[in-house]
């Protein structure tokens, strides 16, 4: 089989077909894109059309220049398809468009993997090969199509008695406003735990243009008499939403007598108001976004990965493939492991990654 890309500038189009794809993710809609030109990468978007014509897939590539003379193409969490089968006549209608200087593609097929024993990651599609992601590989997900009394038997009983302890003194959480509040939480978290983080315009422009054209982008907010001590930052699109960046705040607020006020389990709160929202306005995928590939205690990552645990056990792999473009390709990979391992040193004296 044949395919062709073909460029689309109009969003509404682009959304529409990548929103109704049944392989799909919304860091493969527009909003995601724009938020990436603020780094300086170049977001480029095609329909994926067959000989006949009918449209099969979509797909958003990032070129991110590297030094003069090379660059690399992305597809986060892509390409939109109707089946993997075509996957290899993708990789021959992307090489069609690539520049010369384009040294490697990297794909993540959206479709998750049981993280079960015996489970198999497939090492190849085609000319693709199995490589380091970018987004986080393991992740934890939640189905949302049970009802809300199946949801809430189905979670850790330290989480449902999280839940209720929080309700009973009075936290609400939902969907917030509030993008400075979210902003504090987000970097407090990301200072303690010694993660990287954006500039402010990449977070406040993904919140903006994720809205726009056919995908939501939204912030949910877990408050403590109007406090905001726990909250995260999802994007949507189609049948999926996904957590992409978000945490919590130590609350050191007293009481009258000065006396530390009672944990109010914010975070649990969090989490499942999440789900709930998500679930309400039709998701039916929720996508906890990001677990460690492997566990070790000592970790804040640990912390983080028993918490999402506690709403959902259903672990899976979003593994990533690479396709070389030019003779290159194989020292490039080498020069983009080397430096990210400096700048793991560099922020928190490690060289390895944090998920």
């Amino acid at each position: 089989m044949r395919l062709k890309l073909l460029e689309t500038t109009d969003p509404r189009v682009y959304d529409d077909a990548v929103r109704n794809m049944p392989i799909t993710s919304a860091l493969q809609g527009w909003g995601y894109g724009e938020a990436r030109r603020v780094l300086g990468q170049t977001p480029m978007r095609y329909l994926i059309a067959d000989e006949a014509g009918r449209t099969v897939g979509a797909l958003q590539l990032l070129r991110k220049r590297l030094v003069p003379g090379f660059s690399t193409l992305y597809a986060p969490r892509g390409p939109a398809l109707e089946n993997l089968d075509l996957l290899p006549a993708v990789a021959e209608a992307i090489k069609a468009v690539a520049k010369p200087t384009d040294a490697i593609l990297k794909i993540e097929p959206p479709v998750p993997l049981p993280a079960e024993e015996g489970s198999e990651i497939p090492e190849s599609y085609g000319p693709f090969r199995r490589a380091e992601s970018e987004q986080p590989e393991h992740t934890i997900l939640a189905d949302l199509g049970r009802s809300e009394d199946e949801l809430f038997a189905g979670l850790h009983s330290m989480a449902r008695r999280n839940v209720r302890t929080a309700q009973k003194l009075g936290v609400v959480a939902g969907r917030d406003d509030d993008f400075d509040a979210f902003w504090e939480i987000f970097t407090a978290t990301n200072e303690r735990a010694k993660l990287g983080a954006y500039p402010r315009a990449y977070y406040e422009t993904l919140l903006r243009e994720g809205n726009a054209h056919g995908g939501e982008a939204y912030i949910v907010l877990s408050r403590h008499q109007g406090k905001a001590l726990a909250g995260g930052f999802f994007l949507g699109m189609g049948a999926g939403t996904y957590y992409l960046f978000g945490g919590s705040v130590r609350d050191d607020r007293v009481d009258e007598a000065g006396k530390p006020l009672k944990d109010s389990k914010a975070p649990d709160a969090f989490y499942w108001n999440a789900m709930l929202d998500a679930k309400k306005r039709g998701y039916t995928l929720f996508d906890f976004w990001g677990i460690p590939r492997i566990l070790d205690e000592e970790k804040h990552s640990f912390g983080v990965f028993k918490m999402k645990l506690k709403f959902s056990e259903q672990r899976a792999w979003y593994p990533a493939y690479d396709l070389p473009l030019n003779a290159a390709a194989p020292t490039i990979v080498k020069a983009l492991r080397w430096r990210k391992t400096q700048n793991n040193k560099r922020k928190r004296g490690s060289a390895e990654d944090v998920l």
